[in-house]
């Protein structure tokens, strides 16, 4: 057997492999005696059929099994060996007058190379790392809404401003049906509020999406519309209200902040403030992390060049599926993949060059940080270190939970390293601003 690498340019390659008689002669006898032993044919005794019958039944398919076994093996082998960094599989070329008959054979395969490429985390980009603070009027609102949550709640027959209204946003052509508790103050139009004024259980009003809020946003938890069909939504939505309900608010009391954050820990309106505040911000951080991470790979992807074997992947692209693709829809799910596969092999050289490795430890430390903050928010605030480990032991006994978990934790070095090497700037918002800048408004 001979494997010969032939190079058509930087991406793409040939490989041969050439396989003699002498390379498959052995294990196709074997095969076929295995089978002469084994056939029942009439006329004949088990195990007494004659070679020549055997070789006219199956020789051919045996033939063709073996030496694509070998080829396979092979082949695979040489790719190890010499190190090759392919994209996709190695792709057969068709030899139309291939000839199965003789006793030597020649086969051709595709490669497409993956490119050579470097990356410089702390190039020039545009990324801006949010640090959003909760402001005051919001630490005022949830304030109010703690007091809400916890007050008394009265049933009314009758809306009056600043009660919940619990109801269901439809509009059939748009395909909307979304249960909502609203309050009159949720409205930027007074003549809105009006509407519902004096409005009983049962009764629909009808108002228009068209400046409905203070922010588009917003239609997108009430309606649940996309944010892509909020902004400029000019449609009229019915409200059918099914439930009226006012809150005496709960006094800001010890009895309150007990109740919350357990006893003692808070003891004034301030200190309930500055906990709101802090757990708020941690929210917030998770989100502003996951903006910079996106953000990030986003600028990688536009400031890493390299080219692909465009053409090899497209044609790889039309064999993997169950189904074969068209030239046509191989070019478009090409156009799809491309980013991702960019990412890909930045994300894969990052990696490498910082030796971001994920260990079972790091997996088994991250793993029990997330069933404790799980735990804490069922209230179980001090779990012992054998509970958490024998959770963790369950946990990680599932290979896609272990698959899930590992990916985490890999981002999470991920972020950390561009925290501390990617060249961007800080900015601090509100959240309320902190949205818009997400969304690109």
């Amino acid at each position: 057997m001979n494997i010969t690498k032939k190079q058509v340019d930087s991406l793409n390659a040939v490989v041969t492999v050439e396989i003699t008689k002498d390379d498959y002669k052995q294990k196709v006898e074997k095969v076929l005696q295995d089978y002469r032993k084994n056939a029942s044919i009439p006329g004949f005794r088990k195990g007494a059929v004659p070679m020549s019958l055997i070789q006219k039944q199956y020789g051919k398919a045996v033939l063709l099994d073996e030496v694509n076994k070998l080829l396979q093996e092979k082949l695979n082998d040489y790719l190890v060996e010499e190190k090759l960094d392919i994209l996709g599989n190695p792709l057969p070329k068709v030899t139309e007058d291939f000839n199965w008959d003789a006793d030597d054979y020649s086969f051709d395969f595709e490669l497409g190379l993956a490119p050579e490429f470097s990356v410089d985390l702390a190039a020039k980009n545009d990324v801006t790392k949010y640090d959003i603070k909760a402001d005051d009027k919001m630490l005022d609102e949830q304030v109010e809404r703690i007091q809400k949550q916890f007050g008394k709640l009265i049933s009314k027959d009758t809306v009056e401003e600043g009660d919940d209204i619990r109801g269901v946003f439809t509009n059939e052509e748009r395909g909307i049906n979304n249960e909502a508790t609203i309050t009159t103050e949720i409205f930027k139009d007074k003549k809105v509020v009006k509407k519902f004024i004096g409005k009983k259980v049962g009764d629909v009003v009808t108002v228009s999406t068209k400046g409905l809020f203070d922010d588009d946003h917003k239609l997108m938890d009430y309606l649940k519309v996309g944010h892509d069909d909020v902004h400029g939504l000019d449609i009229e939505v019915d409200f059918k209200i099914e439930e009226i309900n006012t809150s005496e608010k709960a006094e800001l009391n010890q009895e309150l902040f007990d109740k919350l954050f357990g006893e003692g820990n808070v003891t004034s309106v301030e200190q309930l403030k500055e906990k709101i505040k802090e757990d708020a911000e941690q929210q917030f951080a998770q989100q502003a992390d996951q903006k910079f991470l996106n953000d990030v790979t986003e600028a990688l992807i536009n400031n890493t060049k390299f080219d692909l074997p465009a053409e090899f992947l497209k044609k790889w692209i039309q064999t993997v599926g169950e189904n074969p693709l068209t030239a046509e829809q191989a070019e478009e799910e090409y156009a799809k993949s491309e980013n991702g596969l960019r990412y890909q092999l930045i994300e894969g050289k990052i990696i490498t060059e910082n030796n971001l490795q994920t260990t079972f430890e790091d997996l088994k430390a991250y793993t029990a940080e997330v069933i404790k903050k799980q735990m804490a928010q069922f209230g179980q605030m001090n779990p012992t270190d054998a509970d958490v480990e024998n959770i963790v032991a369950r946990v990680l006994s599932n290979q896609e939970e272990v698959k899930r978990l590992s990916e985490q934790v890999m981002s999470e070095k991920m972020l950390n390293l561009f925290k501390e090497k990617v060249n961007y700037k800080t900015k601090e918002v509100s959240y309320q601003d902190f949205v818009k800048e997400m969304y690109g408004e």
